[in-house]
């Protein structure tokens, strides 16, 4: 893909249960894509594919190594019709025909991303983002999970209705 600008993002594994309730605020239903940009080793989308029964699951991972990882799993639990892996840059992979967006990035990488989700994004899709906000909107909720020890805030965004203009 592209030679967009690749973000220095540390692997920092989202714990399962925050995971869990990361898609249950998204409220991410059978007929739902989910997108995982920065997939690590994938738990998002196997937790939304297996628990979730989500339609399709895709991550975007810039790392080989992780690519090659969550393609073994994905043979394991013979899941090659529900979660896909795409080995690329995040800023380079289309977002159109998501539903959910999970993201566990940092809020700098959150600002550079957000003029694409605004562009990208449907009315009505989902962004949920794992510690960190996506400045300049704001969330329709904030919830704070703890686990290992600490408290996790998830941030849950929904597009907005295009708005149609009125005429007098």
């Amino acid at each position: 893909m592209g030679g967009s600008y690749i973000p220095e993002v540390p692997f920092v594994p989202t714990p399962e249960n925050v995971v869990r309730r990361m898609l249950k605020l998204a409220n991410l239903k059978e007929t739902d894509t989910l997108v995982d940009l920065g997939a690590g080793d994938g738990r998002i989308l196997f937790i939304g594919a297996l628990e979730f029964n989500a339609n399709k699951c895709i991550g975007v991972e810039i790392r080989a190594d992780f690519v090659k990882n969550i393609e073994e799993k994905i043979k394991k639990y013979n899941l090659e019709k529900k979660v896909q892996i795409v080995h690329g840059n995040l800023f380079d992979f289309p977002l159109k025909e998501a539903d959910v967006i999970t993201l566990y990035l940092l809020t700098s990488v959150n600002e550079k991303l957000r003029s694409k989700l605004e562009r990208e994004l449907k009315p009505g899709s989902r962004v949920v983002s794992h510690d960190f906000e996506i400045p300049g909107w704001v969330p329709t909720k904030v919830e704070e999970v703890y686990d290992s020890g600490r408290t996790h805030k998830i941030y849950l965004y929904t597009i907005p209705p295009v708005k149609k203009p009125y005429y007098f």
